[in-house]
């Protein structure tokens, strides 16, 4: 039986998911990526395939308040507060959680969680 990497677990998991998870206009997707170094954020709307609002580690909004690296908790959170924001800004209440194949915990769970704290509903 051959072993497979963690990466390719991770696109079995994230085929798995997408198959059921749809962006519409009215309920758009929030896709989660995380690098070993930053965390990444987009409201997706999938019907016209095109991002509404996207936030990461890197933004420079972002990066001024982060202290350390964007690949920390620390960072997860502060992206979250700032796409639940933009989003609410747009008009965007509901959204979709689409972890993109990586594990509901650490920084992802975090992102969701701050997110959720600001007013984002999914």
């Amino acid at each position: 039986m051959m072993e497979k990497s963690r990466a390719e677990a991770r696109l079995r998991r994230k085929k798995r998911v997408r198959k059921k998870i749809r962006g519409t206009p009215e309920t758009p997707r929030l896709s989660v990526f995380r690098s070993s170094k930053h965390i990444y954020a987009q409201i997706i709307d999938d019907t016209h395939a095109r991002t509404i609002v996207d936030a990461s580690s890197l933004s420079k909004d972002i990066k001024a308040r982060i202290q350390s690296k964007g690949g920390n908790r620390e960072g997860a959170s502060i992206v979250g507060e700032y796409i639940a924001k933009r989003a609410l800004e747009k008009g965007i209440k509901k959204v979709v959680f689409d972890r993109n194949g990586f594990l509901y915990h650490g920084r992802i769970k975090v992102l969701a969680e701050a997110a959720r704290e600001h007013n984002l509903e999914f």
